[in-house]
């Protein structure tokens, strides 16, 4: 068991020469009051004076001391280039790597001198930790941790929180569950207020690694004596109490040695507590805190292995995230392109490796665009919307010229279905600029590895940020004028002969027989003399009119022969019984003056408001319509609706084809290409992969520590079974 110490002092050396603290070691944290004596047992332990002394708080950084046994044989530590091969004892600081101190004045004045260097020359503390080496033939292996004592009021120029510094600096040692806590008390203080005892009870209730040492037995009021205390009746700590006595101030100004001193206090103890003498003084705390830290890192050693293998996995995967330093800039600028490039079109076609939960991106997006948001828009567009019977009225009566017409112009149907069809142009344009954004915000969500890649340097992900905009840019005009133009093909040629249309229309007959009939049969029924009908808005939803009976009086067939002149005016012939009925058999739609819209980003929601049309005012008029003039404008209001439904679906149908073609296909195929050409066959390649130093201190910073664990591990693994017990 000898040799785990010399393991953990190895630990604590590779650690320390990474700066890191993330593995707590085993190690002995002195803990106590002000004046209490912390730092005489220390001396007493090394058996050299080499503290710093004075009046009020001296200790004022965390001084870490690894005593080293070294007999005079030993060629493990002992080397003639440095010069210690006949040396009794040494030291060495870690942030002086290469000299040798071997007075120890030497090490006082260098250990006064850090402190103020760090923590300034007013009083204040600082919890950056000095580390020393010692090496003797008259030590035993231990590794100990001087910390500031415990105060309450400040003095001189310390800060007004200095109680409050100083215990959230011992908390952060003597928490740590591998350490053992030595909690300094001075016998001629009542050990109840104790407060070294109090901080170790609340981080360690149990008292599994707590020691008690009582310092100044030999300063007791005359009368008194510490047995009970040593015994544990007044206070029990479980791993024991100890008491020692130290060299009074006159002792060390009349430079006492510590031989001397350790003879004296044998002696004392002998005549003042002569049965519990050889359970008390340096030695035996010396012996007893070798014991206690052999068995503290024998179980603490299973943990510590577990815990050194853990991060050297966490600081593997670390450093492979920051990547290897570039030796070849041209392949690893290729590689880099190529990597974006197919990380782009992944997302766009779903098959990225790392698929998003919390929100639709990518090519869901694109495709909840085309169908949740641009569909839903375009069928919240009634055919009549902003269209008036007076507007259909105006229409027509423009149309005809300075004759009164018998029947409706074909031209003022084109006209008006020409303005309701080009109503969709403006929510086919606002899909076009959706996907647009959507295309440039895939650049941020194009996989991890790949932004990886451009935090790691800064100057290329600029630039393809850059170039992948430019392209995007560049293919927008031509996919709206592209999308403009399926629009002015509808606009272009009004097919009449369209199936469904020429389906639709051929029930218009039926209504206008069925209407002129009504009206006969009204004007013949005796007692009721003919009247000009009022006729408002019809309601959507009423069903068409009941044909008449078959035996109709003689002045139908009359009017049903003009009826059919006046048909053959609109539709070319071959259209048979006329198209002017559609809207009969079609279920007219109420206008939604609302319908989906969909967030630019987060999470795309069917459930929320779409808005891509402008809001169109409708204007309501007072003025009834004679019965000829709402026959008229039921039948193009029926027409326009037939010929809208079926350039609405054409549109639904045409512009996302032409959007993905024109658009999201194009950059696909070309952006690798485009990169190539911008960034691998450009002058300033070099520049673009200079990392940021944010990364290269990182890296530097993970490999050091990866080479701390890895051979922390090697020592740890060199323990054999039979070491432990």
């Amino acid at each position: 068991m000898e040799a785990l110490i010399p393991v953990v002092n190895k630990l604590q050396d590779v650690f320390n020469t990474v700066g890191s603290d993330a593995i707590q070691l085993p190690q002995i944290v002195v803990l106590g009051s002000q004046s209490s004596g912390k730092s005489s047992v220390i001396e007493s332990l090394v058996g050299r004076t080499f503290l710093p002394r004075g009046t009020g708080i001296v200790t004022r950084r965390p001084l870490v001391l690894q005593l080293v046994y070294t007999p005079l044989d030993d060629r493990e530590h002992r080397s003639s280039d440095l010069g210690t091969v006949n040396v009794e004892e040494w030291g060495r600081f870690l942030h002086i790597k290469n000299k040798i101190f071997s007075d120890f004045e030497d090490i006082r004045r260098e250990i006064e001198n850090e402190t103020d260097r760090m923590a300034g020359s007013n009083k204040g503390i600082c919890p950056e930790p000095i580390n020393l080496k010692i090496y003797s033939t008259k030590v035993v292996n231990l590794t100990l941790v001087d910390l500031p004592g415990i105060t309450k009021v400040p003095v001189g120029d310390q800060p007004e929180d200095i109680e409050a510094q100083i215990k959230d600096l011992l908390v952060k040692y003597i928490e740590n569950p591998n350490s053992i806590i030595l909690a300094v008390t001075a016998a001629n203080t009542d050990m109840a207020t104790s407060e070294s005892l109090k901080m170790a009870k609340d981080v360690d209730p149990d008292g599994r690694r707590t020691l008690a040492v009582l310092t100044k037995l030999d300063l007791m009021d005359a009368g008194t004596d510490a047995i009970d205390i040593l015994c544990g009746r007044v206070i029990p700590v479980k791993l024991g109490i100890i008491g020692v006595v130290n060299r009074s101030q006159q002792d060390i100004n009349d430079r006492k040695i510590i031989e001397e001193q350790l003879r004296d206090e044998a002696a004392y103890l002998q005549r003042k507590y002569p049965t519990l003498a050889t359970r008390n003084g340096t030695p035996y705390l010396a012996k007893t805190l070798n014991r206690l830290l052999m068995h503290h890192i024998r179980d603490c050693l299973p943990d510590l292995k577990t815990r050194v293998n853990v991060m050297a996995s966490q600081f593997q995967s670390l450093l492979n995230s920051y990547g290897d330093d570039v030796t070849d800039k041209s392949q690893c600028l290729l590689q880099i392109i190529t990597k974006f490039a197919s990380a782009y079109c992944s997302t766009i076609e779903g098959t990225s490796r790392n698929i998003e939960t919390t929100e639709l991106c990518g090519g869901a997006r694109i495709c909840y665009i085309f169908h949740e948001t641009f569909g839903k828009t375009l069928d919240s567009i009634h055919p009549l919307t902003g269209l008036t019977k007076m507007d259909i009225l105006t229409a027509i009566r423009n149309a005809t010229g300075p004759r009164p017409a018998l029947f409706v112009p074909e031209v003022s149907f084109e006209l008006l279905v020409k303005r309701q069809i080009r109503r969709l142009e403006e929510p086919s344009l606002r899909c076009v600029e959706l996907i647009h954004e959507e295309m440039q915000r895939i650049i941020q969500h194009c996989g991890t590895e790949v932004q990886q890649e451009m935090l790691r340097f800064p100057k290329l992900h600029e630039k393809i940020v850059d170039v992948v905009t430019q392209l995007l840019r560049r293919r927008l005009p031509t996919t709206n004028c592209m999308v403009e133009n399926l629009v002015q093909i509808e606009l272009a040629y009004i097919n009449t002969k369209h199936p469904d249309f020429h389906k639709d229309a051929a029930l218009v007959p039926s209504l206008l027989k069925t209407d002129t009939q009504d009206q006969w049969s009204h004007l013949h029924q005796p007692g009721n003399p003919p009247s000009r009908r009022a006729l408002a808005r019809p309601n959507p939803q009423q069903a068409p009119p009941v044909p008449a009976p078959q035996n109709e009086p003689a002045e139908m067939n009359h009017v049903n022969d003009q009826t059919s002149n006046w048909l053959s005016n609109i539709l070319p012939p071959a259209v048979g019984q006329f198209a002017a009925g559609a809207a009969s058999s079609i279920q007219s739609e109420s206008v939604e003056s609302s319908a989906t819209n969909t967030p630019t980003h987060g999470v795309l929601s069917p459930s929320k408001p779409v808005n891509l049309l402008p809001d169109v005012p409708i204007n309501h008029s007072s003025r009834k319509l004679t019965d000829k003039e709402q026959k008229d404008c039921d039948v193009i209001e029926r027409l326009i609706k037939s010929y809208f439904y079926i350039v609405r679906k054409s549109i639904q149908d045409s512009v996302p084809k032409a959007i993905m073609h024109f658009l999201v296909n194009f950059v696909k195929d070309n952006l690798q290409s485009e990169l190539v050409t911008h960034l691998y066959k450009s002058d300033s390649a070099n520049e673009l992969l200079n990392e940021s130093d944010h990364i290269s201190i990182r890296r530097k910073e993970a490999s050091d520590m990866l080479k701390a664990l890895t051979r922390a591990n090697h020592i740890i693994s060199e323990i054999r079974e039979t070491h432990m017990w």
